[in-house]
């Protein structure tokens, strides 16, 4: 059986850099970077960043966490 509070939990990462707002010249939407991992809640309370690739900007870019 499963326990209801489980140790590993599944977090968005959003990319810190970019918003969702951003146009390109012809006026498109770029559209947001996210990224889904799992993190185990009792090593790392705190907030995770990491730095990830960003496919519209063809750059690394630091993405933090998402609130729920």
């Amino acid at each position: 059986m499963t326990k209801g509070k489980d140790a590993r939990v599944t977090i968005a990462l959003a990319c810190t850099t970019c918003t969702c707002r951003e146009r390109e010249a012809s006026g498109k939407s770029t559209g947001i970077s996210r990224y889904t991992t799992r993190k185990n809640r009792r090593n790392t309370p705190t907030r995770l960043e990491s730095k990830k690739f960003r496919v519209c900007c063809h750059k690394h870019t630091y993405h933090k966490e998402l609130k729920k």
